[in-house]
């Protein structure tokens, strides 16, 4: 069986590629990148680098020849436009290699009713693979967990989390956990369900003063909850112009859009995601012994 990961260089992507490397062999798994030089180390590990461009049907059908199970995560574009002209392009070079199946990264952020600005590649992403006859999975993420250990100091610093969700709760997934989701599925025949769509959840979601609590226990200090506006939330984190993007996204959390928890991480692993505090707490852990 050959594999291709697309992304591969990224957060995800690298992490999925490790997580796949576990289950099949290296010499098997191809990972698309757009810029090679970034992959030294997955190469070095054996596993195939192969470059790639969302804008080049060419390129991505080169890359997908003989391929098997492409996973496909998408690139970090701010807007749905181009990520849904990226997807048009992975599926015709999909359909022009005849790859046998493709597993796609979802978001639960894919209501019709969701005012987050990707919301309309999420949602447009189930609609078009099932108008295709190519055989796809997707995985549909929670919250990362991750981004909150390197956000901690500035919460400690402020004494409250801001996100601007109300009274609404927010759900998440660990990256690592998320990655050996999509590894197994990869894998495993059976869960390679022809059009089967799976939501990557751990087994509880979160009010922000639940969140505050949490956030308290792990780091010693008092967080409270004091939510910004949404305009000002965008303004504080606008670096890289994602600011707007955020925003958005947590204007969907307000709504109710977020919350949602689903038993699907147990059914593909055989047990529960891990819980966020314990994923904080193995987190900090490793921080502090790598200041030791």
């Amino acid at each position: 069986m050959k594999y291709l990961v697309t992304g591969a260089t990224g957060h995800l992507g690298s992490a999925v590629a490790k997580e796949l490397g576990k289950l099949a062999s290296a010499s098997d798994i191809r990972l698309g990148v757009h810029t090679p030089s970034k992959a030294k180390a997955l190469a070095a590990a054996g596993y195939g680098i192969v470059p790639i461009d969302f804008k080049d049907e060419a390129s991505l059908a080169r890359a997908f020849s003989g391929v098997d199970i492409l996973i496909y995560i998408a690139s970090k574009s701010h807007d749905s436009f181009s990520r849904v002209t990226e997807l048009e392009n992975v599926i015709t070079a999909a359909e022009s290699a005849q790859v046998g199946h493709v597993i796609a990264m979802g978001f639960m952020a894919d209501q019709v009713n969701n005012p987050f600005d990707l919301s309309a590649f999420y949602g447009y992403l189930p609609r078009r693979l099932a108008s295709i006859e190519l055989r796809y999975t997707i995985l549909r993420n929670a919250l990362y967990a991750d981004p909150l250990i390197p956000y901690l100091p500035e919460l400690v610093e402020r004494g409250n989390v801001i996100y601007p969700v109300e009274n609404q709760a927010l759900s998440f997934v660990s990256l690592i956990d998320s990655a050996k989701a999509f590894a197994k599925v990869a894998v495993t025949p059976e869960l390679r369900e022809d059009g089967r769509i799976y939501t990557l959840t751990q087994n509880r979601s979160y009010t922000m003063p639940q969140l505050a609590a949490v956030l308290s226990e792990v780091s010693g200090h008092k967080i409270g909850y004091a939510p910004v506006f949404s305009d000002e939330f965008g303004r504080l984190y606008n670096e890289g112009g994602e600011g707007h993007m955020l925003a958005s996204m947590y204007a969907g959390g307000a709504l109710g859009l977020l919350d949602e928890v689903s038993g699907d991480y147990e059914s593909i692993m055989g047990r529960p995601a891990t819980d966020l505090t314990d994923f904080l707490r193995a987190r900090l852990a490793v921080g502090k012994g790598s200041r030791a």
